[in-house]
């Protein structure tokens, strides 16, 4: 453990007996870093998201920051938007290091000065306000200070690291487009894949890991309500599809109370509900968004085919003709984002003994987030991973909200913030911290 160099009386150091977090000896490097560049980066990202598949500017930003690093070797349009960078250093171990760089279309409401008034055309053809609104910019500004600390500390580790800037993570496609893009046969194939997650719900200053489930499988499934357009006066006269789909938003809560097994993790959320045109108009259909949370394959599976069945059968029972029957498609999925419990054991001790005992915390699942990141570690790779929460929440604020002060918001919220510095900070430290100790040569004995 290094102190500073304050000279303290006996008497004041037995006032100021706290618990102390360790400092690695890269710490003063990663502040200087983040006052000189890092914080400017960040303030950059965060006022210039971009849409999954959509970020450009983000893109060849990144590509441009890798490029500055000594020893890098840069590659850009990897599973579209993707970039990747390669830092070799002699034998040894592949790291594979990622950072998802997509916004949300959101429309910021944090009351930050720096919030964004980006608008884009997203894939599906809409434009839309777009906000960092899940802390991506974190992610890849701490990427890029990783990558500095280890090209500075070259005599310190040898191996080879690949530095992943993915894409669309918000729409769970863009690890998935990387791997199909060649990432393991036209890259170093990693023996280890790491990554990170600034955390509302965490406190700055802290880092939490699974030693095994880190975030649930994630499955976005569209449902198509048919109806029979007619006036809104005389629904008699034909089907009304968003009274069915309505029946079927309340229907679909009765597979998780009365289906799912009540200690099997599962839920069922409809994001989105669009139908009609006008007030006095029955539309001809109606759409519903669905997003489908679990932490078991067999789950998963048997909570999709209730969901289609639910619809049919909620449209059937209101008379819809068989050839008329909703229309059940998941376009979007993502499996189980599984630590490797020995790696995590040895990264979580090495994170500690590098930054403080008490900045590691045990892992809590609060909620049933998702990650593509499962794609780099899907188990026909035989890549152990290893994925860890960043704490992004300033302690005050979370006092103030048990006070009766603002709420701290969630991820994917118009009023989510964080606290850029030390989440940045930390998330460098931590990663640098794992990537020594993987990368560490031999001893010689």
């Amino acid at each position: 453990m290094k102190f500073t160099r304050t000279i303290l009386s006996v008497a004041a150091a037995a006032i100021l007996a706290v618990p102390v977090s360790a400092q690695p000896d890269y710490a003063a490097d990663v502040k200087a870093d983040y006052d000189k560049s890092l914080g400017a980066l960040w303030d950059h990202f965060h006022r210039n998201p971009e849409l999954s598949f959509r970020e450009y500017k983000t893109a060849a930003r990144m590509a441009q920051e890798l490029r500055a690093v000594p020893g890098m070797v840069v590659t850009e349009k990897v599973g579209q938007t993707g970039v990747v960078g390669v830092l070799k250093n002699g034998d040894g171990p592949v790291v594979l290091v990622r950072a998802d760089m997509d916004g949300l279309p959101v429309k910021e409401r944090s009351g930050l000065a720096n919030a964004s008034t980006v608008t884009q055309v997203g894939v599906d053809g809409l434009e839309m306000p777009v906000m960092h609104a899940c802390g991506h910019d974190v992610h890849i500004t701490s990427l890029v200070g990783t990558a500095r600390q280890m090209a500075r500390m070259k005599d310190r580790w040898k191996g080879t690291i690949v530095f992943v800037v993915q894409p669309a993570e918000e729409r769970v496609g863009g690890a998935d487009a990387m791997v199909k893009d060649g990432l393991y046969t036209r890259f170093p194939k990693p023996n280890y894949a790491l990554a990170f997650h600034v955390a509302a719900e965490l406190e700055t200053g802290k880092i939490s890991a699974s030693e095994g489930i880190q975030y649930s499988s994630a499955d976005s499934v569209d449902i198509r309500v048919p109806g029979i357009a007619t006036h809104g006066a005389s629904p008699h006269l034909g089907k009304d599809p968003v009274y069915i789909a309505s029946q079927i938003v309340v229907g679909l809560q009765s597979i998780i109370s009365r289906e799912k097994g009540p200690l099997d993790a599962g839920v069922i959320t409809v994001g989105a509900f669009h139908a009609g045109t006008k007030h006095n108009i029955i539309s001809e259909y109606a759409d519903l968004q669905v997003t489908v949370r679990s932490n078991d394959k067999a789950v998963r599976d048997r909570l999709i085919a209730s969901i289609e069945r639910v619809a049919k059968g909620i449209g059937a029972a209101n008379g819809l003709p068989e050839d008329k029957l909703p229309i059940v498609k998941v376009i979007e999925s993502t499996p189980v984002t599984v630590n490797d419990g020995p790696l995590a054991r040895r990264l979580n001790a090495a994170i500690g003994d590098a930054l403080g005992k008490d900045v590691v915390i045990p892992f809590k699942q609060t909620g049933m987030g998702a990650e593509d990141f499962a794609f780099f570690i899907d188990p026909s790779f035989g890549i152990p991973g290893y994925y860890f929460a960043v704490g992004g929440t300033k302690p005050e604020w979370r006092e103030a909200a048990k006070n009766g002060g603002p709420q701290v918001s969630g991820h994917h919220s118009p009023l989510f913030k964080i606290d850029p510095e030390p989440s940045v900070r930390l998330g460098v430290e931590a990663m640098t911290a794992g990537l020594l100790d993987l990368l560490a040569p031999p001893k010689k004995s």
